[in-house]
């Protein structure tokens, strides 16, 4: 049985995993989902308006009033910078599985970063919510998103072609990546890193 604790915050060596507020828009804006560098890697497209985003985080905010809505805001803790964002979604209470998903502003691209949080998360997933098995797509013409899954001992299980189409029309091919939980326990010394969660179960913060 998945244990839901909501969207707590999560702490790893450089970042804060933290819920996102109003006052970020402008972050989310500027930094990564009006870039079509990002986005083109997105079913969504980029965002031309401020207020675009406004909508998207303000409907982010209001989700997590649910226990079974997990999404993080990606903070910097040097400078205190929102970079991305990164979500466990379609939970799946019969078979105990979720997927993955990430999105990272291209000024921190290749530095580690997606990699330190998809780590955070994984290890939320098994040690803290029991979740069975957490799995993960990427564009095949995105491979650097294939390494992250990889530093995060995700395994690819296949390709299937033409699986999305973005807002330019074309169609994508993408690489599956999975880990059991039975994966993340054999591998927990490399997967372990230093992370804190703070579960707010009376949801007063």
């Amino acid at each position: 049985m998945i244990n839901f604790f909501g969207t707590p915050k999560l702490d790893t060596k450089r970042l804060i995993l933290r819920r996102f507020e109003l006052k970020d828009v402008q972050s989310v804006f500027n930094h990564w989902i009006s870039d079509e560098r990002v986005t083109d890697n997105r079913i969504n497209a980029a965002h031309k308006e401020v207020s675009e985003t406004y909508e998207r985080v303000a409907k982010i905010v209001k989700d997590y009033s649910s226990d079974d809505f997990c999404y993080w805001a990606i903070e910097m803790k040097d400078s205190n910078n929102l970079i991305g964002e990164i979500d466990l979604y379609n939970f799946d209470n019969n078979t105990g599985n979720c997927e993955v998903s990430y999105s990272l502003g291209y000024n921190w691209w290749n530095h580690g970063y997606g990699t330190e949080a998809l780590k955070a998360v994984v290890e939320f997933g098994f040690g803290q919510m029991n979740v069975h098995k957490i799995s993960a797509a990427h564009n095949i013409d995105n491979p650097a998103s294939g390494k992250i899954m990889m530093k995060a001992r995700m395994a690819q299980e296949g390709t299937v072609r033409h699986m999305i189409r973005n807002t330019k029309g074309k169609y994508k091919d993408c690489a599956l990546y999975g880990i059991l939980q039975k994966d993340y326990n054999e591998s927990k010394s490399i997967l372990k890193q230093e992370i804190t969660v703070f579960v707010n179960k009376d949801k007063r913060e």
